[in-house]
Formats: C-alpha cells, structure tokens, sequence
C-alpha cells in the first residue's frame, strides 16, 4: 500500500503549503491563510465575517485577527449589515479585488504549468480524482475537524 500521507506531505510541501508567504502582489506578502480569506470575499455574494469563517473553515476568534491584518493592508472592508447592525459584511477595497486577481493569476499560471507536463488523459483523470477526493472528504466525520489526541 503506497504511503498516501507521505504523497499528500510531498504535495503540499510543493505547493508551497507551508511557506510563511504564499504570494506577493502588489508589493503585499500574503500568507496563505490570508489568500484564502481574499478569494472566499472575491468570490461569495457579499458575505459576512461567520460565512467566510465557516466556509474556511476557521474559527471566529483566529479569523477576526486575519480580517483586521488585511483591514489593516486596505486590502478588506469590514461594514455592518444594514438589516442587522450586529452582523458585518466583508468587501475587497480597489487593492484587494487588484491583490485577489494578482493572486489568482499566479495560481492559474502556476497550475497551467503543471498540467503542461501531462496529457489531456491524465489531467482530466488528476481533475476528476481532486474531485472525489473532496466530496469524499466532505462526507467524512471526521472532515474539518480537529483530529482526536
């Protein structure tokens, strides 16, 4: 039986998972976590601090930091819910939609570069088993959560 913890370590080091910074644009050093951050903003509807959080995956209180440091960067805005004052919605300022879009063309560079090194067979086989993988991790009890021990 192949090692899969080993393939998934040697992947996510390759990724470059674990580097403190993931990307720089725009003269911004951006950690991974804040990448993440960056692109559920860009890509949900006007969401609030607890659906980015969930969607994430993170809790509250180590996300609110996050936020604060890209609030800070004049990358994220952070306004209140018009129908309920208690609830905050998160936007991307004029840098960070320019900072998300940066990001994001890198990765597709990045990722295009890879799929160059296969065929169109085994990049569709490689989309198609990330695919499962992840649904399959999304029926898993013990998904998201944080390992027993």
């Amino acid at each position: 039986m192949e090692n899969v913890r080993e393939l998934f370590q040697i992947m996510t080091r390759r990724f470059g998972f674990l580097n403190k910074n993931c990307c720089s644009a725009g003269g911004f050093d951006i950690s991974l976590v804040q990448s993440h951050i960056l692109y559920e903003i860009d890509h949900q509807h006007h969401p609030s601090i607890q659906q980015v959080a969930e969607a994430l995956g993170t809790d509250i209180t180590t996300f609110s930091r996050q936020v604060q440091s890209l609030i800070k960067l004049n990358l994220v805005k952070k306004t209140p819910d018009p129908d309920d004052r208690r609830v905050y919605i998160l936007s991307l300022t004029t840098e960070g939609k320019y900072v998300a879009g940066a990001i994001e063309q890198q990765m597709n560079d990045y990722l295009g570069e890879v799929f160059s090194h296969m065929n169109e067979f085994e990049q569709e086989t490689v989309i198609r088993s990330i695919k499962l993988l992840n649904e399959a991790m999304a029926k898993s009890s013990l998904c998201c959560t944080t390992p027993p021990g």
